[in-house]
Formats: C-alpha cells, sequence, structure tokens
C-alpha cells in the first residue's frame, strides 16, 4: 500500500525589520540640494506634495546593507528562538549590495554566524519577494526546510544632490524618495503557506529607471553612479500592464480582497498607492501605509509592511495575506499564503 505524503508549502513563520534611527524630513532633503547645487533651488515642499514621504531613513556612514539585513535577521532568529545553525539557506534579495563581488549573501551568512548555503536574488524593488517564491518552492522540492529570506537596502548612498537644473533634479527625483532599512522573513515547511504566485514584466520599458554604475556599460564612471528615472513613465508602464495579474489571480483562487486579512503593496508615493488600492478594488483598512513616515524602502518594503500587520495583531496564524511587487525593470508580482 502507498503511503500518503503530506504537500509540503513555505510557510511564513515569522517576520522583522530593523530600520536605522536617523530619520531626515523632507524639508532637509530639499535644504540639502539647494546647499549642494549652484544656482538651483527646489520649490519648497515639493517632495512631500509629490509624494507623501515626511520622513526616510539613513544609515550610519560605516553601516552596509549586509549589516542592515543581520540586524532583522538577528531580532527575527531570536523572536523564533532558533538560532543560525537551524537554517538550510540564506537567501539575500535586495536592489543593494556590499560589493558586486561575492554575493552579499556570504557577507550576510558570516556576520550572522550561518553555515548553510546562501545565494543572492536581485529584481529591483520586488527581490525580496522573488526570494520568498524561490525558498517556497525549494521546500515543495523537498531541498529545504527552513529557509530565511532577507534584505539589506542602502540606496541613500546613490542620491544625486547637486543638481544643475529643473531636468537634473526631476531625473534624479526617485532618489529624494528612497530609504534604508533591513528586513527578514522565515520560510518554513508546513502543511500550508503559500499556495498562488503570479509574475509578469514588459522588459521593454528597463530604462525608465536605472542605476547604471558597476555593471559592465559604465564600470568605473562616477556620473552612472545615481539614480535616474521618470516617475511618470514608470507609473504609465504599470497602469498600462493594468490589474489582469491580480484579477486572475482573485478569479483562480476563488477569493477577493476581503478574504486577506493584510494586504502588503509595494510603497513608492502616496497619490499611487492610493490609484492602485482604489483600481484593484482592495479596502483601505487592508493595507499598512509606511510610506509617510519611512520612505520607499525598496524591497524592505513589504517585510516592514508584513512585520508591523504581526506586531498589531492584524493578521494572525491562519490568516491569509497578499504580498503585491511592484518593481523597475518593469516587473509586478503577487504571491498569497495562509499564515
Amino acid at each position: 500500500m502507498l503511503e500518503h505524503v503530506t504537500e509540503m508549502h513555505g510557510k511564513i513563520t515569522g517576520a522583522a525589520a530593523y530600520l536605522p534611527p536617523l530619520r531626515v524630513p523632507s524639508a532637509d532633503v530639499e535644504a540639502r540640494i539647494a546647499r549642494s547645487s549652484e544656482g538651483f533651488t527646489p520649490y519648497a515642499g515639493i517632495v512631500e506634495r509629490l509624494t507623501g514621504i515626511r520622513n526616510r531613513h539613513v544609515a550610519a556612514p560605516g553601516q552596509q546593507a549586509s549589516d542592515l539585513a543581520v540586524a532583522a535577521a538577528g531580532k527575527l532568529l531570536a523572536n523564533r528562538g532558533i538560532g543560525p545553525a537551524d537554517l538550510d539557506l540564506l537567501i539575500f534579495g535586495s536592489a543593494s549590495q556590499d560589493m558586486i563581488e561575492p554575493a552579499t549573501a556570504h557577507i550576510v551568512a558570516a556576520k550572522l554566524g550561518a553555515t548553510c548555503p546562501v545565494f543572492d536574488v536581485k529584481n529591483a524593488c520586488n527581490s525580496l519577494l522573488n526570494g520568498l517564491h524561490l525558498a517556497d518552492a525549494l521546500i515543495r522540492t523537498g531541498q529545504a526546510r527552513r529557509v530565511l529570506v532577507c534584505s539589506g537596502e542602502v540606496p541613500s548612498r546613490a542620491v544625486r544632490w547637486r543638481v544643475r537644473d529643473r531636468d537634473q533634479f526631476a531625473d534624479a527625483f526617485a532618489g529624494y524618495t528612497l530609504s534604508d532599512g533591513g528586513a527578514a522573513v522565515l520560510v518554513e515547511a508546513a502543511a500550508t503557506g503559500f499556495f498562488h504566485w503570479s509574475f509578469a514584466a514588459d522588459s521593454t520599458a528597463w530604462e525608465i529607471g536605472t542605476l547604471p554604475a558597476g555593471g559592465t556599460m559604465h564600470p568605473r564612471d562616477p556620473e552612472y553612479s545615481y539614480f535616474s528615472g521618470d516617475g511618470r513613465k514608470l507609473r504609465d508602464v504599470f497602469l498600462r500592464m493594468g490589474p489582469g495579474l491580480f484579477q486572475s489571480a482573485l478569479a483562480e483562487t476563488g477569493l477577493s480582497w476581503t478574504d486577506f486579512a493584510f494586504v502588503g503593496v509595494h510603497q513608492v508615493a502616496v497619490p499611487y498607492l492610493e490609484v492602485l488600492r482604489r483600481g484593484l478594488g482592495i479596502p483601505a483598512d487592508r493595507l499598512v501605509v509606511t510610506l509617510p513616515e519611512h520612505g520607499n524602502l525598496a524591497s524592505v518594503t513589504l517585510a516592514l509592511q508584513l512585520a508591523y500587520a504581526l506586531e498589531e495583531g492584524r493578521c494572525r496564524p491562519g490568516d491569509k495575506i497578499a504580498l503585491i511587487g511592484l518593481a523597475g525593470g518593469v516587473s509586478l508580482g503577487l504571491g498569497l499564503a495562509e499564515l
């Protein structure tokens, strides 16, 4: 007689975030641009008015992306009562990195004291979401049972402060929304967990938002070491891609947004978040809005929202959650899970 084997899923069993204590108001960002530039001064209040961001976090000069990930991971492991030796795999999913080689996951593991296999995942602001997808897939195929997915973002070091004119300010504007932080999510084998994944991309739009330095195109030119992009064009691509990915996922699973205790959405600007929420029909009380006080934390954003939702009791074991990712490139992602 064949023995029944229970299908395993990757289940989120904890999430934690670390935010550097230094907080910089949008007014200070505008003042620094004015001090650093010759003949250009931003309109007072323009950053907060266009984005809804009041504050962002900035890492200390000696803090690296790996340090922020380790701070979040250490908190998470302590909360779960397990140690680095209990991990089967460590995935570092981030738009930031300590250096081009080796993978930042090795540096995180060394600082954390983990001896498991490691690797990096990079897909702009969807990096951590893609890391969770891989963790779930490896658990489902029996190749791991406990995976730490972590991120450390330090985009503050790629912000252009010396601005030539209004056009260059507009090109660099995305950098003024960004924030530093770390995050960690633990994914373990269980009978329930992630039950749906969907991804889509329009890669013809990759040039809309870039940080060009360090690759083979621009290996050493410091002029390419700043964020460059067009927020309106990026928004237009997301709108053109439309809600189909998310509507199809709900239709396939037979669920509606009201079935989820928490819906995490990558947040780049408050006005766009509201457009997206209304367009998808997500109830406002399912969101955790972190953007005004914490800025755009890139791949850390979804994990920060989840950590807050868990701490505040807004979602508990047995509840369903959704994670919606938006990233330059351009890509969309959706993960549905039962806690």
